[in-house]
């Protein structure tokens, strides 16, 4: 990288200035907030346009995915896999191209206006007092920077439609709000208790039963609007990458009734579906090749060996092994099912943190961009370690992006496999930074000390 110093020096000025906002408590107005991040953003765009290293993925599987859509091929076959999603971005990418702004801008310019529009999120998202102190923080971001600026990555795309559907969710009102409420587990044990396995069945799904009663039509019409919009909105966070289905429990618990949860549940699939089944009229995909791509898309390739203790496993070289894959993969689904449960009365937004903080630690497979997932959420809702990890995570992801990329070809393989390696001394920091004093929600604490009604004595 030529850029490496410029780079890195507005990287700690972002720092500095997050952490300084912190200490002063600044409440910068949205106009300042924004001309922060638009300025870092731009002028690192800029200078990474022009630099001579370019991102591999960035130029051999991203573009190739919009040159396809400009030669009406697929864009997962046309790119030989290289691009392994729904075709939303790559449409982008070939309305970039056609109209003719070199790729290297082009390219870029697709996550750093996702990433700008994430900044105002980032407040909406914290709520209250704080809001544009937040907004301020993710405007000086480093990772973000990193990602959206110099590599191109489209995780910004992904948080952008993700983060405003926890928004929408929310709407307005107080910025906590309860996760499952220990009403849900009360009723269900009275059930139990009183009529046994088959009545409390009978009692939830028969006729007039509970599940009845909750799906009947009422006046939540505005509520049922929002759960519309946001199920609509995480469906395009999915069509950019497909991990933004951690994300829907989060926006689920953020609606306050099982009815608006099933009509964004619903609606979360649409997007995805239409920009599958329209490939043949959009991108000249033939019937035939769709079950091509959709096996393409599901493939995930068993590559370990870039972080935490797959890489001291493999000693930081990139390899596939499928059985740290395997292994890995079922460690993340029951982490995240033991992290839900433990949350489950937490803010959902905590939840959410919690769940993708958790993933980190125990992914056996992950790039640099991958730590961008849970940033927006970490920086709304920040906890006692939150600066810790951020700043530790920068630190990493900025020594493989400036650093690293001096060298040649054998000495970066060198420093790959020890910087892989020592990405374990995060992992600790990471589940410091989960919300662990943040297990309950205020809102639900709350309800939980609410007088019960007592029961009127039966008449004799």
């Amino acid at each position: 990288m030529d850029y490496a110093i410029l780079t890195g020096f507005v990287l700690v000025t972002g720092v500095v200035l997050a952490v300084v906002a912190q200490w002063k408590g600044w409440r910068p107005s949205l106009l300042t907030v924004l001309a922060v991040g638009v300025a870092f953003r731009v002028l690192i765009m800029t200078t990474s346009a022009m630099d001579t290293w370019q991102p591999v993925d960035f130029v051999e599987s991203f573009k190739p995915a919009g040159e396809a859509i400009l030669n009406r091929e697929d864009p997962v076959l046309g790119s030989e896999g290289g691009w392994h999603f729904l075709p939303t971005i790559p449409y982008v990418y070939g309305l970039l191209l056609w109209l003719g702004i070199p790729w290297e801008i082009g390219g870029r310019l697709v996550t750093v206006v996702a990433d700008i529009a994430l900044i105002p999120l980032v407040g909406k998202l914290a709520g209250g007092s704080t809001a544009s102190l937040r907004a301020f923080q993710y405007a000086c971001n480093p990772l973000a920077i990193l990602v959206a600026s110099v590599h191109g990555q489209v995780e910004p795309v992904a948080l952008v439609f993700g983060v405003a559907a926890f928004v929408v969710a929310r709407g307005p009102g107080d910025p906590d709000r309860p996760g499952l409420t220990t009403d849900v587990e009360r009723v269900v044990r009275r059930s139990l208790a009183h009529r046994g396995l088959a009545g409390a069945v009978r009692h939830a799904v028969g006729p007039g039963g509970v599940v009845r009663r909750t799906l009947a039509p009422r006046d939540d019409r505005e509520v049922l609007r929002r759960a519309l919009f946001a199920g609509l909105l995480m469906g395009l966070a999915l069509c950019a990458k497909s991990w933004p289905i951690w994300l829907i429990p989060g926006m689920l618990l953020l609606l306050p009734t099982v009815r608006a949860r099933v009509v964004a549940f619903a609606a979360t699939g649409i997007a995805p579906v239409f920009f599958l089944v329209t490939l043949p009229v959009f991108a000249g995909t033939s019937l035939d090749q769709i079950p091509e791509v959709i096996r393409v898309i599901q493939d995930i390739r068993p590559i370990v060996g870039e972080w935490g203790y797959s890489a001291i496993w493999v000693g930081g070289d990139w390899t596939l092994h499928q059985g740290l894959t395997t292994f890995g993969t079922r460690l993340i689904y029951l982490t995240l099912l033991a992290t839900a449960f433990v949350w489950r009365r937490a803010d959902p937004v905590d939840l959410t943190t919690a769940m993708l903080l958790a993933f980190m630690v125990v992914t056996p497979r992950l790039g640099a961009q991958y730590l961008m997932w849970f940033m927006p959420f970490l920086v709304a809702r920040p906890t006692r370690f939150a600066w810790p990890a951020i700043i530790g995570v920068s630190l990493w992801a900025g020594y493989g992006y400036l650093y690293m990329t001096q060298f040649d070809t054998n000495t970066w393989w060198y420093l790959h496999s020890i910087w892989a390696q020592v990405s374990v001394v995060l992992l600790p920091v990471l589940a410091l930074a989960m919300p662990w004093w943040r297990r309950i929600s205020p809102a639900s604490a709350e309800g939980d000390r609410a007088p019960r009604p007592t029961p009127a004595p039966a008449s004799v």
